[in-house]
Protein backbone atom coordinates (compact mmCIF):
# COMPACT_ATOMS: atom_id res chain seq x y z
CA UNK A 1 0.00 0.00 0.00
CA UNK A 2 1.54 3.41 -0.94
CA UNK A 3 1.40 6.17 1.22
CA UNK A 4 2.98 9.00 -0.55
CA UNK A 5 4.61 8.66 -4.32
CA UNK A 6 5.95 12.03 -5.63
CA UNK A 7 5.51 11.82 -9.04
CA UNK A 8 2.87 13.88 -10.48
CA UNK A 9 2.66 16.80 -7.63
CA UNK A 10 3.85 19.99 -8.60
CA UNK A 11 4.90 21.39 -5.11
CA UNK A 12 5.43 19.67 -2.04
CA UNK A 13 2.14 18.10 -0.62
CA UNK A 14 0.52 20.07 2.06
CA UNK A 15 0.54 16.89 4.31
CA UNK A 16 4.33 16.96 5.08
CA UNK A 17 6.09 19.19 6.70
CA UNK A 18 9.26 20.40 8.16
CA UNK A 19 10.02 20.43 11.54
CA UNK A 20 13.37 21.27 13.45
CA UNK A 21 14.55 22.17 16.46
CA UNK A 22 13.54 25.72 16.81
CA UNK A 23 10.65 24.89 18.23
CA UNK A 24 12.37 24.26 21.33
CA UNK A 25 15.30 27.34 20.84
CA UNK A 26 17.67 25.06 18.90
CA UNK A 27 19.13 26.52 15.94
CA UNK A 28 19.57 23.92 13.13
CA UNK A 29 18.04 25.26 9.89
CA UNK A 30 17.07 23.65 6.80
CA UNK A 31 13.92 23.26 4.58
CA UNK A 32 11.58 20.67 2.89
CA UNK A 33 10.99 20.89 -1.66
CA UNK A 34 9.68 19.07 -3.98
CA UNK A 35 12.53 18.55 -6.47
CA UNK A 36 14.04 16.22 -9.29
CA UNK A 37 17.00 14.52 -7.72
CA UNK A 38 19.11 11.92 -9.85
CA UNK A 39 16.05 11.88 -12.70
CA UNK A 40 13.41 10.95 -10.04
CA UNK A 41 10.50 13.63 -8.30
CA UNK A 42 11.05 13.52 -4.84
CA UNK A 43 9.97 15.44 -0.84
CA UNK A 44 13.77 16.86 -0.17
CA UNK A 45 14.59 17.81 3.26
CA UNK A 46 18.56 19.94 3.26
CA UNK A 47 20.01 21.99 5.98
CA UNK A 48 22.57 22.11 8.76
CA UNK A 49 21.75 20.07 12.01
CA UNK A 50 23.14 22.12 15.16
CA UNK A 51 23.70 20.50 18.72
CA UNK A 52 23.96 24.52 19.89
CA UNK A 53 21.07 25.56 22.10
CA UNK A 54 20.03 21.64 23.24
CA UNK A 55 19.29 21.32 19.75
CA UNK A 56 19.99 18.75 16.86
CA UNK A 57 17.05 17.52 14.55
CA UNK A 58 15.64 18.54 11.13
CA UNK A 59 12.92 16.32 10.37
CA UNK A 60 10.21 16.26 7.40
CA UNK A 61 6.65 14.70 8.99
CA UNK A 62 3.38 13.98 7.99
CA UNK A 63 0.22 12.59 9.89
CA UNK A 64 -1.35 9.16 8.54
CA UNK A 65 -4.88 10.38 8.21
CA UNK A 66 -5.80 13.88 7.15
CA UNK A 67 -7.25 14.81 10.54
CA UNK A 68 -4.18 13.33 12.63
CA UNK A 69 -6.40 10.49 13.64
CA UNK A 70 -4.58 7.50 14.19
CA UNK A 71 -5.24 4.57 11.67
CA UNK A 72 -4.24 0.65 11.85
CA UNK A 73 -0.75 -0.59 10.39
CA UNK A 74 -1.08 -4.07 11.84
CA UNK A 75 -1.72 -5.91 8.88
CA UNK A 76 1.64 -5.16 7.54
CA UNK A 77 5.13 -5.93 8.31
CA UNK A 78 6.73 -2.49 8.07
CA UNK A 79 7.86 0.98 6.00
CA UNK A 80 9.06 0.58 2.33
CA UNK A 81 11.01 4.00 1.40
CA UNK A 82 12.29 4.99 -1.41
CA UNK A 83 15.28 7.47 -0.55
CA UNK A 84 18.35 9.54 -1.72
CA UNK A 85 20.74 10.86 0.09
CA UNK A 86 24.58 11.88 1.36
CA UNK A 87 25.87 8.63 3.17
CA UNK A 88 24.45 9.75 6.48
CA UNK A 89 22.48 8.33 9.05
CA UNK A 90 18.66 9.31 9.00
CA UNK A 91 15.91 8.13 11.29
CA UNK A 92 12.53 6.82 10.93
CA UNK A 93 10.27 8.16 13.80
CA UNK A 94 6.78 6.96 14.37
CA UNK A 95 4.32 8.62 16.71
CA UNK A 96 1.16 6.74 18.03
CA UNK A 97 -1.90 7.87 20.26
CA UNK A 98 0.22 6.83 23.25
CA UNK A 99 2.61 9.21 22.16
CA UNK A 100 2.05 12.56 24.49
CA UNK A 101 5.46 14.41 24.57
CA UNK A 102 7.51 15.56 21.43
CA UNK A 103 10.72 13.46 22.61
CA UNK A 104 8.93 10.24 22.47
CA UNK A 105 8.79 8.10 19.35
CA UNK A 106 9.27 4.65 18.26
CA UNK A 107 12.67 4.71 15.74
CA UNK A 108 14.49 3.03 13.42
CA UNK A 109 17.41 4.12 11.33
CA UNK A 110 18.54 3.57 8.10
CA UNK A 111 21.97 4.97 6.08
CA UNK A 112 20.92 7.09 2.99
CA UNK A 113 23.45 6.12 0.08
CA UNK A 114 24.35 8.85 -3.08
CA UNK A 115 21.93 6.66 -5.14
CA UNK A 116 18.31 6.21 -5.42
CA UNK A 117 17.84 2.71 -2.83
CA UNK A 118 14.57 0.89 -1.82
CA UNK A 119 14.60 0.11 1.67
CA UNK A 120 12.20 -1.91 4.00
CA UNK A 121 12.25 -1.73 7.72
CA UNK A 122 10.30 -4.20 9.62
CA UNK A 123 7.95 -2.47 12.77
CA UNK A 124 9.65 -5.20 14.32
CA UNK A 125 13.00 -3.08 14.60
CA UNK A 126 11.56 -0.15 15.63
CA UNK A 127 13.01 0.26 19.16
CA UNK A 128 10.69 2.52 21.93
CA UNK A 129 12.29 5.94 23.02
CA UNK A 130 11.36 7.81 26.34
CA UNK A 131 8.07 6.11 26.29
CA UNK A 132 7.52 2.80 28.09
CA UNK A 133 4.11 1.46 25.99
CA UNK A 134 4.90 -1.40 23.26
CA UNK A 135 4.58 0.30 19.45
CA UNK A 136 0.86 -0.34 18.79
CA UNK A 137 0.33 -0.64 15.01
CA UNK A 138 -3.49 0.19 15.51
CA UNK A 139 -2.71 3.59 16.39
CA UNK A 140 0.03 5.24 14.37
CA UNK A 141 -0.61 8.40 13.65
CA UNK A 142 2.30 9.92 12.17
CA UNK A 143 5.96 9.18 10.46
CA UNK A 144 8.71 11.15 10.13
CA UNK A 145 12.15 11.07 8.42
CA UNK A 146 14.95 12.51 10.65
CA UNK A 147 17.80 14.12 10.47
CA UNK A 148 19.30 13.88 14.35
CA UNK A 149 21.72 13.56 17.37
CA UNK A 150 24.70 15.31 15.83
CA UNK A 151 26.47 17.89 13.95
CA UNK A 152 25.98 17.25 10.22
CA UNK A 153 24.69 18.37 6.75
CA UNK A 154 21.53 16.61 6.47
CA UNK A 155 20.49 16.02 2.69
CA UNK A 156 17.62 13.44 1.98
CA UNK A 157 15.05 13.28 -0.93
CA UNK A 158 11.76 10.47 -0.98
CA UNK A 159 10.53 9.53 -3.72
CA UNK A 160 8.05 6.71 -2.10
CA UNK A 161 6.84 5.80 1.23
CA UNK A 162 5.03 2.61 1.00
CA UNK A 163 3.99 0.13 3.55
CA UNK A 164 4.83 -4.08 2.88
CA UNK A 165 3.36 -7.49 4.07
Amino acid sequence: MILDEFTAMPDAPQSWRAISDRVMGGVSDGGLAREMVAGRAALRLTGRVSLENDGGFLQMARDLAPDGAAIDLSGHAGLELDVFGNGETYGVHLRTAEVTRPWQSYRASFVALPEWQRLRLPFAGFAAHRIEAPLDLARVRRVGLVAIGRAFTADLALARLALYR
